[in-house]
């Protein structure tokens, strides 16, 4: 079976983006009880400007100019569960703590008044803390066998029954509190090599017990999580899930060969209770299996038929990683993304650095206004604009 040539990126947007991207991103789509306005999701992307893991007043009004903009779905930046080993910043946010969750209080209720919808990332991650650290220095780092991403032993350990338990009870205590604070639904953050991900990858989960061993024994963590969040919060309460291939640093890693080794991993957690995944990849146009065109997202929604999210380096000619190192990428057509999105192949499309670094990305992209978009700049990362 040959494999398909990827669509090519296009530097210049075409005459009929403008025309076709009102008709095509404007249209509403339902996650299980809540309708988001449009296709367009702001990804999630850590910002380390909440000291004490408290969104500040910054970090409302950044969230709420976006959605103001058009977002029709905020996905915030991961939140830490709590959990004592859940991060290693004490000035990324955490979603516990009567402060902390007053100050997400704000962002909701910010966010809804400019027109938007919002969902929490969920976040813990694992092995890929090290001992000392904040925002709670004297907490080992916790993961399914101990095993940091590249394989070698870490300083933390591998986790007990009564661990993994605490660490589904702080999920579905976090999933409640968005709900409680006025959340529209939460995103659990399985991706790129965090917690959850170290459970779904073969190697950091070299368990030989429930939790450990073929693709559906390590999903049974992660899907634990689901099914807790699932019962914790209204029926209606939309539930997603983000996953990868790749792990940080790792962009050759794969959870899957094959669709049928995907479809493994994905029936579990879809059965769990996700209403929603989102795929995380680092160029959206890529195919991702051989004999098919179909990305991440595509094969996602042929296998679970559930909504899906596909993103990776959407508005940017190039690959995020540049990006973010500061290297800067110009300015990307959509024609592509729109092909995909009208052909059904994924529903909603979350972009990044684009929207980083223009709040306004959005209203421009939706108004036909592609001559004002502006190229990606490393030093966006330095302020919430």
């Amino acid at each position: 079976m040959s494999k398909p040539t990827p669509r090519s990126p296009q530097a210049t947007v075409s005459a009929t983006s403008a025309s076709r991207a009102a008709q095509v991103l404007a249209r509403p789509i339902a996650i299980n009880g809540v309708t988001v306005p449009n296709r367009i999701v702001m990804a999630p992307m850590t910002r380390s400007f909440s000291p004490g893991g408290i969104p500040g007043e910054d970090v409302v009004s950044y969230y709420a100019r976006r959605a103001a903009a058009g977002v029709g779905l905020i996905v915030t930046e991961g939140t830490y569960v709590g959990h004592e080993s859940a991060g290693q910043s004490d000035r990324i946010p955490r979603f516990h703590g009567t402060e902390q969750l007053a100050g997400w209080a704000r962002v909701a209720e910010a966010v809804h008044a400019a027109g938007g919808t919002i969902f929490p990332q969920l976040w813990h991650i694992g092995m890929v803390r090290e001992q000392g650290q904040p925002p709670f220095p004297d907490a080992p780092a916790v993961g399914p066998s101990g095993l940091r991403l590249d394989g070698t032993e870490g300083t933390g350990k591998a986790m007990t029954q009564a661990d993994l338990d605490a660490v589904i009870g702080a999920f579905a205590e976090a999933a409640v509190a968005a709900e409680r604070i006025g959340f529209d639904g939460v995103e659990l953050h399985g991706a790129h090599g965090y917690l959850l991900d170290q459970f779904l990858w073969a190697g950091t989960n070299r368990r030989t017990d429930a939790y450990g061993g073929d693709p559906v024994a390590r999903t049974r963590f992660a899907a634990e999580v689901v099914a807790a969040v699932r019962a914790a919060v209204s029926a209606d309460f939309p539930v997603t899930f983000r996953y990868s291939q790749w792990k940080s640093d790792n962009y050759d890693a794969r959870l899957a060969e094959t669709p049928e080794e995907l479809e493994a991993i994905l029936t579990p957690l879809a059965a769990a209770g996700v209403d929603a995944f989102h795929a995380s990849t680092r160029r959206y146009w890529l195919p991702e299996f051989e004999g098919s065109d179909l990305n991440l997202a595509g094969w996602t929604k042929k296998l679970t038929g559930k909504p899906v999210i596909s993103v990776g380096s959407v508005g940017l000619d190039g690959d995020f990683s540049t990006a973010f190192r500061g290297e800067g990428s110009a300015v990307r057509g959509i024609d592509d993304l729109l092909d995909r999105l009208e052909a059904d192949e994924f529903d909603l499309v979350a972009v990044g650095r684009a929207v980083l670094q223009d709040p306004e990305w959005a209203a421009k992209v939706l108004g036909g206004r592609f001559d004002e978009l502006k190229p990606y700049d490393g030093g966006a990362l330095k302020s919430l604009s």
